[in-house]
């Protein structure tokens, strides 16, 4: 098969990594290996362990990368990216020197139209990235409940018609089942008044954006694989952040805050001592965006954003 996903803001996220040659890095977000490509260029003795809930993304990337899996440069793990310490500890590695991510559906899982991802194609509503759970879109769309999918819709599509498109979803499901993409479409039309249809691009976007975050928990697994990756890091270690959401810039943005945040200084402290200092520093204060060429080139690159962060000192030392 085909693997074909233009990688986004693919030398900024890596060059942010400064990777070593004998370094030990983790591709969270394997895809097209796009990413995982640029790092392995960069190791010589160091080791790649790539990570994707997506088998196809794994087929494609042992094909890809057959040589240097054989070699035991790369390691690829089919899994989801939230049990980074539980699979590199069965690997024996307790620490690493950076870890990216590039959040988000890749170009493909777009656009096979029966991963049930996009509004442009009629599929079963599906929305699996890992094809292994049971969870999928149908079932949300089917069977929760009107708050919990106003809450899904509003949460995490911050759409200003959640709760009309909720009540046209429960009005349409009494009669029958919505079980694909374009039925749902035309609920989600008819629940949105038609002034607002004509701008803002696709009407259906922000539902299917916030039913796919909700089949795939990505909000909950980005905050538990996030957390394991800043004690992972070693000193000098990093993390290199893409996101395409507001949600997930937000989450990565406080989470990284939180982490370089200093205390407060005891009235009369004029010098912040060592043993206070945050264990981590920003390495972006405002977030990377890609360039107006890139934007031109990938449209999909658009909302893309890139943060980072590095450990600067290990606490257990302190």
């Amino acid at each position: 098969m085909t693997f074909e996903h233009v990688t986004v803001l693919q030398k900024e996220a890596v060059d942010l990594l400064a990777v070593k040659e004998d370094g030990i890095y983790v591709d969270a977000t394997l895809g097209g290996g796009g990413h995982t490509g640029v790092i392995l260029s960069k190791l010589t003795t160091g080791r790649l362990y790539s990570f994707d809930q997506d088998e196809a993304a794994i087929a494609f990337n042992k094909e890809q990368y057959r040589d240097e899996i054989a070699a035991g440069k790369l390691v690829l793990i089919f899994d989801n990216f939230r049990t980074l310490k539980r699979s590199l500890e069965a690997e024996g590695v307790e620490r690493v020197d950076g870890v990216l991510y590039d959040l988000g559906v890749s170009s493909v899982q777009f656009d096979q139209g029966d991963r049930g991802f996009s509004y442009n194609h009629d599929a079963a509503l599906d929305m699996r990235m890992d094809q292994r759970q049971e969870l999928t879109a149908k079932t949300i769309v089917n069977d929760w409940s009107f708050n919990d999918l106003v809450r899904v819709l509003t949460r995490y599509g911050e759409d200003r018609f959640g709760k009309a498109i909720a009540r046209k979803i429960e009005q349409r499901r009494e009669v029958q089942p919505i079980e694909t993409t374009f039925e749902l479409v035309e609920v989600i039309k008819e629940a949105i008044p038609a002034p607002a249809r004509r701008h803002g691009g696709h009407p259906a976007k922000r539902s299917f954006q916030a039913l796919r975050v909700a089949v795939n928990d990505e909000l909950g697994a980005l905050e538990d694989s996030l957390e394991q990756a800043l004690d992972l890091l070693a000193v000098g270690g990093r993390i290199s952040a893409i996101s395409f959401q507001s949600q997930e810039d937000r989450l990565i943005k406080q989470m990284f805050k939180e982490k370089t945040k200093a205390p407060d200084l005891p009235r009369g402290l004029p010098v912040m001592p060592d043993e206070m200092a945050p264990d981590y520093k920003l390495l972006t204060r405002k977030a990377i965006k890609p360039s107006e060429a890139e934007q031109e080139e990938n449209h999909r690159s658009a909302s893309a954003q890139l943060r980072g962060i590095e450990r600067v000192k290990d606490a257990t030392k302190d």
